[in-house]
């Protein structure tokens, strides 16, 4: 993609009256009119809880440098905090990862409703085409309700047998698995079991899952814009995989407070969300003992169940859909983190430990700090100096890069008050990113976002994805910028080492610095075209 300086400049003011937008929108309107299928607002005293508490979560995340992206707090059905981490904002959606797979679950649920299966329906009896030659008496009993509660039999999760195998064709490749076990006795965390749900769901409908959940569940709850990853023929992944804004992750757990009613109407029997969310097999996971671990409460059909009776929904990097009923509580965060369990520790130690019996007389100075502290949240910035001394030397100079692997062939930088554009040629064409000195700017890039993921797994049709660039001198001869593709959970570092003519370019995804483990990207190496 190339661009020129009129382009360029149309997309820099996008992208900062965006920005201004984004940080203008109050992170809980408490007394504003409410667009088309936003949740109703309140105020925390409004609604039994303590402003102080919220306040303290906030704090304690952020002291915990747990990199959440966004929050949002409900209470007896009514939104009473929300606050997005800038870049982040109420308008992106968010990758779920295995978030997705309580949606997968209800989608079942759906489906047992309108009589297209049981939960007692044998895996093997939906893809004749697809079974193995010799089909073992493990795999022959195994169950749709054995993919729901994660009991299949496998002795480790099926995901990597289906992604990495030769053949495409994932559906088989899961029932040529060994099944080790016997189904519906030993749990193991597995993917590759919600694949299937999703597999069954196109298999009986003749629609994908999304176009399965849409007149059910997302239409009826106002939901839009979402979308989901699909295998190599177009079955959407099930396990991982779908993106959703915050606040449909938050309707989303309310329809399950509520039993599966919605304004009135039921949306799922009350029994299946009964039996979803109620605990089928002991769990597995955590490093702590079970009274100190959300891992080991038990599992239901794709829901965890956690301590203090609740129950979640849950994706790797810290997506959550946590719903305690007795409490009358939702809560919805977005995140990428790499403990899990810190969230969740703080949610029960300030936002569980906020709820009170009645209506809080709170004072007007705490709820006006904690609505300004979720109005101007968010993530650092790259740390370093706005001004560089090598700022006019490199402005407007390109340097050719050394052949490499991810043919790239060539950079540019140019600089000014305020911003930096990068440019970087490759095998595809020219790729442009606006990165912010001194605060985020928002744009659009056509760079792939599949080396930052977990899943290498693609959006259908996705050329674009939304990015948010920062950039400062980290010293003299070094300019870093942060790149954050804010409808993921992940982000990169881009880091520039100037030396003569010479520069080094190389690249962090943030689940490298999050794992302390090497970037398998190669350091790209270039020299300034005169």
């Amino acid at each position: 993609m190339s661009y020129n300086r009129r382009e360029f400049l149309q997309q820099l003011g996008f992208g900062a009256l965006q920005l201004g937008v984004i940080s203008a929108i109050p992170a809980s309107v408490w007394a504003s009119s409410l667009q088309y299928g936003q949740l109703p607002r309140s105020s925390p005293d409004e609604q039994g809880m303590t402003a102080k508490g919220i306040m303290d979560f906030a704090n304690a995340v952020e002291t915990d440098k747990l990199n959440l992206h966004s929050l949002m707090i409900l209470r007896q059905g009514k939104v009473v905090a929300e606050g997005w981490w800038a870049p982040y904002a109420p308008d992106l959606k968010h990758t779920l990862y295995s978030l997705s797979k309580s949606f997968t679950s209800t989608a079942i649920g759906l489906a047992v409703a309108e009589g297209k299966l049981t939960v007692e329906d044998k895996v093997v009896s939906f893809f004749p085409n697809d079974k193995p030659a010799t089909i073992s008496p493990n795999l022959a009993a195994m169950r749709v309700k054995d993919l729901l509660t994660m009991s299949t039999g496998h002795d480790k999760d099926s995901t990597p047998a289906l992604r990495g195998g030769p053949d495409k064709n994932w559906v088989k490749s899961f029932l040529a698995q060994p099944v080790e076990h016997t189904p519906g006795t030993f749990f193991v965390y597995n993917s590759g079991a919600t694949y299937m749900l999703s597999a069954i769901i196109q298999k009986l409908t003749g629609n994908t899952l999304l176009e399965y959940l849409k007149p059910r569940l997302f239409q009826p709850l106002a939901i839009e814009d979402m979308d989901w990853e699909t295998d190599p023929n177009g079955i959407n992944t099930g396990g991982w995989g779908l993106r959703v804004k915050t606040e449909d992750i938050a309707k989303f757990g309310q329809l399950y407070l509520q039993k599966g009613e919605w304004n009135g109407k039921r949306i799922l029997p009350a029994a299946w969300v009964e039996e979803a969310t109620r605990s089928h097999i002991q769990s597995k996971g955590g490093a702590r003992p079970a009274e100190e671990n959300d891992w080991l409460q038990g599992y239901g059909y794709q829901f965890w169940r956690c301590r203090n009776d609740g129950y979640r929904g849950d994706g790797a990097y810290g997506q959550y859909c946590i719903v305690l009923p007795k409490e009358d509580l939702v809560i919805a965060i977005t995140s990428e983190t790499s403990n899990m369990q810190a969230i969740l520790d703080h949610v029960w130690n300030h936002i569980l430990k906020s709820v009170k019996i009645t209506r809080v007389s709170e004072d007007k100075d705490v709820l006006a700090g904690l609505q300004k502290k979720l109005t101007t949240l968010n993530l650092p910035l790259t740390p370093g100096k706005p001004d560089g001394t090598l700022a006019a030397k490199l402005n407007g100079k390109s340097f050719k890069i050394a052949d490499n692997e991810l043919k790239i062939s060539k950079v540019s930088f140019e600089f000014a008050k305020g911003w930096c554009l990068f440019r970087l040629k490759d095998d595809a064409g020219e790729h442009l990113i606006v990165n912010g000195i001194g605060g985020w700017k928002i744009g659009m890039t056509d760079l792939s976002t599949l080396p930052l993921k977990l899943v290498l797994t693609p959006v259908p049709g996705e050329i674009k994805s939304k990015i948010a660039g920062n950039g400062a001198w980290i010293d003299d001869n070094t300019f870093e910028m942060t790149w954050r593709f804010i409808e993921t959970a992940h982000y990169e570092t881009v880091t520039c080492r100037f030396e003569g003519d010479n520069v080094q370019v190389s690249f962090k995804r943030s689940l490298a610095i999050l794992g302390n483990t090497k970037d398998p990207r190669p350091v790209l190496n270039g020299k300034m075209l005169t």
